[in-house]
C-alpha cells in the first residue's frame, strides 16, 4: 500500500509546453498527483470548484483570465488551495507574495528550487492549509489589475460574472447587488471600491448605484423633476441623484 501522503496538484499555463515541462518535473516527486491542467484562470476555477485540488502551480500572463485576478476569485472559496505562482517575469514578485502565495518560481523551473518548494508543501499540515493558503483579497484589491469577472457565492458556489454583462450595481445594506440582463447575485464588496477599479466602465448615478456607460440609452424627466436613468433594451428606470446629474448629462453628451 502506498504510505505517500498526495498532493493533489492543478497546473495553469497557457502555453502548452509549459504545462509538459512542469508536469514532467512534479511527476519525478512521489507525493505530488498532478489531476489537472488549465489554460488560464478561468478554466482553473471551474475545475477547481469541480475537484479536489490541494495546491495550483500558476502562470501570471494569460490570456481569459490572468493568474492574479484567479487569485482573487480564489480568496472566495471556503478552504483555498495553495497557490505557487510559476512565471517568467520578476516584477510580478511582490504582488505574489503580498497575496500570501506559497512560493514564487521563475521560469524555466530548476529543478533544486522546485524541491524546496515542495519540501515546503509537503511540511504543511490539513489543519494549516487553510489558513496559509488562502489569499488576502485586501491586498488583491490594491495590487490587481483591473478584472474581468466579478465572483460571488451562490449557494455556497463560486459564481463569476463577466464584467462587461454587469448593467449597473447597487448597493444594498451591506451587499452590492450586481444585476445582468439575466441574473442578481450578491457580492460583498465596497461600491466605493467598485467605482475606484472600473472608473473607466461605469458611471456613479447615486450614493447606491453605478451604471455600466454602454447600457445607458438616455436620460428621462418626471413631472416632479427627477431625473432616471433609461437602460437600453430594459424597462426599470433609476434614480439620478441631484449631486451626480450634471456629471451624468455630461457623460450623455460624450458617449
Amino acid at each position: 500500500m502506498d504510505s505517500v501522503l498526495k498532493i493533489r496538484t492543478l497546473i495553469v499555463d497557457d502555453e502548452s509546453l509549459a504545462r509538459l515541462r512542469l508536469k514532467s518535473l512534479l511527476q519525478e516527486h512521489a507525493q505530488i498527483e498532478c489531476v489537472g491542467e488549465a489554460a488560464n484562470g478561468r478554466e482553473a476555477l471551474d475545475f477547481i470548484q469541480q475537484n479536489q485540488v490541494d495546491t495550483v502551480f500558476m502562470d501570471v500572463r494569460m490570456p481569459l483570465m490572468d493568474g492574479i485576478e484567479c487569485a482573487r476569485h480564489l480568496s472566495l472559496l471556503a478552504r483555498p488551495p495553495a497557490l505557487v505562482f510559476c512565471t517568467a517575469f520578476e516584477e510580478h514578485a511582490l504582488a505574489a507574495f503580498e497575496l500570501r502565495a506559497m512560493d514564487y518560481l521563475l521560469k524555466p523551473v530548476k529543478r533544486e528550487r522546485l524541491a524546496q518548494t515542495l519540501q515546503r508543501l509537503a511540511q504543511r499540515s490539513e489543519a494549516s492549509a487553510a489558513a496559509t493558503g488562502a489569499l488576502d483579497a485586501k491586498f488583491a484589491l490594491a495590487l490587481a489589475s483591473r478584472r474581468t469577472h466579478i465572483s460571488a457565492r451562490v449557494r455556497g458556489e463560486l459564481r463569476l460574472v463577466p464584467v462587461e454583462s454587469v448593467l449597473y450595481l447597487q448597493a444594498d445594506t451591506k451587499y452590492v447587488e450586481v444585476h445582468t440582463a439575466k441574473e442578481r447575485v450578491l457580492i460583498e464588496e465596497s461600491l466605493v471600491h467598485l467605482e475606484e477599479e472600473f472608473a473607466e466602465l461605469f458611471v456613479r448615478i447615486h450614493r447606491n448605484c453605478l451604471v455600466a456607460k454602454k447600457a445607458i440609452s438616455g436620460l428621462t424627466r418626471s413631472l416632479l423633476g427627477e431625473v432616471s436613468i433609461l437602460l437600453k433594451d430594459r424597462s426599470e428606470r433609476l434614480e439620478v441623484s441631484r449631486r451626480n446629474a450634471a456629471a451624468v448629462r455630461k457623460l450623455l453628451k460624450e458617449l
